[in-house]
């Protein structure tokens, strides 16, 4: 009888996203153009509404289903789901001080090297595991940290390296795996930008110790907020585990008791001997998990994920068209060699002693309902919030503030249409034609 109900459910509201979901027509001038947004149908409306039904609030079936099918997905044997990208940076970073790691335990004051251009929850997680993060500078086109400058950077206090994969565009990897395999450091790929790319034929975020995935709506799929902790290595998937579920040892499932069959058989610290396993803490964690809510319309999106990578290969390869005719003044995205990046936008750098200012095009199209974004914090290193935090810079970061003061990007996301595209290259047109 429950599943007849379900299923009458299920029918009104794949009918209601029907009578809702009629395309709308583009109105050049009058409908914007976003840099991204939200591509789903009726499946995810009912996969949200079924596992609301079942009324279990935290992770369940569906987080379990998508933690497996991602994972599979890239190639990795282990996916935790967390509720957010930045979260699950935190946890990447929070896990390599883990007292289980032993000699390779990140302590205060080791040093991680990373890049100032970027996100800012790529460094905080740094910070607020009392660490050191170490710049470098960034390649013009790529925007990604110089890898061949990061031997430089190496000292006694080196421990990690911690990388993103610029709005979807793949690092510099053979080289990367060269030097932590050579220095015996860790590499954290945080891959929430660039879920889909490949480097050499295999996935970005399978090359590293841990990676990370985002799912906030801007990304390649969506649950509205969520994201992912990926490794293949055992030791770490336990401590993630931990670190995200309030610091605890116990690694039984939600809703689940006594899965080692050791709860009251067991002697940790200073706790009497049979204390409850479920109530033993051997780190100082968070509650970072994800709803099940969330899950159920992730597992949804990544039915569509293969589609809405080659949308975003499209559009982007239809942009590069359009601002070629533009080379003189702008400096075009470059993909990493070897590489083959699922984008996550299309960046430009308005070139210096051109007739027109970054702030100028950006205003134009923005007046015009084409939305810009920067590349995000632009110099970290400039922002109020880290005016005074422990650091130290290899050479100088003078790309980084090429990319902060000309560069911008605009979207390449699954939601784009030819007219819209064509209308970009049209309001460009009309900005060239007044400009120069």
């Amino acid at each position: 009888m429950k599943n007849k109900i379900r299923k009458k459910i299920f029918k009104l509201i794949e009918k209601l996203y029907k009578s809702e979901a009629k395309e709308k027509k583009f109105i050049s001038g009058e409908n914007t153009i976003n840099y991204a947004g939200r591509v789903y149908d009726s499946r995810e409306l009912i996969n949200l509404v079924d596992a609301s039904l079942d009324f279990w609030l935290t992770a369940g079936r569906y987080a379990a289903m998508f933690e497996e099918k991602l994972g599979s997905f890239l190639g990795v044997k282990s996916c935790l789901l967390t509720n957010s990208g930045s979260s699950a940076n935190l946890l990447a970073i929070s896990a390599l001080t883990s007292p289980l790691l032993k000699e390779r335990q990140l302590k205060p004051g080791d040093e991680v090297i990373t890049t100032a251009c970027g996100f800012p929850t790529t460094l905080n997680p740094i910070l607020q595991n009392n660490l050191v993060p170490v710049f470098i500078d960034v390649e013009m086109g790529t925007y990604n940290i110089q890898a061949e400058k990061i031997e430089k950077a190496i000292t006694k206090k080196s421990k990690a390296i911690f990388t993103a994969h610029t709005l979807g565009n793949p690092v510099n990897i053979n080289k990367i795996n060269q030097i932590v395999k050579k220095h015996k450091l860790w590499w954290l790929e945080d891959n929430c930008d660039s879920l889909g790319s490949k480097y050499k034929g295999r996935y970005t975020g399978t090359f590293g110790d841990i990676s990370t995935c985002s799912f906030y709506p801007p990304h390649h799929l969506t649950m509205g907020e969520g994201g992912a902790v990926l490794t293949n290595n055992p030791l770490l998937r336990r401590i993630i585990m931990s670190f995200r579920d309030w610091g605890r040892d116990c690694w039984c499932e939600p809703g689940h008791d006594d899965t080692c069959k050791m709860r009251f058989k067991q002697k940790f610290g200073d706790l009497p001997y049979s204390y409850d396993h479920k109530y033993v803490y051997s780190h100082i964690g968070y509650n970072l998990k994800v709803t099940d809510m969330q899950a159920a319309i992730g597992c949804a999106q990544l039915e569509k994920l293969p589609g809405f990578i080659d949308a975003r290969k499209r559009n982007f390869k239809f942009l590069y068209k359009i601002f070629e005719k533009y080379n003189d003044y702008f400096i075009l995205p470059q993909a990493q060699m070897y590489s083959d990046p699922s984008w996550f936008g299309f960046p430009i750098l308005v070139k210096e002693n051109v007739p027109f200012k970054r702030a100028e095009i950006v205003n134009y199209l923005e007046s015009n309902k084409i939305v810009t974004r920067m590349l995000f914090g632009g110099n970290l290193l400039k922002q109020p919030a880290y005016k005074n935090i422990k650091h130290r810079v290899l050479g100088n970061l003078k790309n980084t503030d090429l990319v902060m003061n000309n560069l911008f990007w605009i979207g390449v996301y699954p939601g784009l249409t030819k007219p819209m595209l064509s209308y970009v290259e049209r309001i460009l047109h009309n900005f060239f034609r007044m400009t120069i």
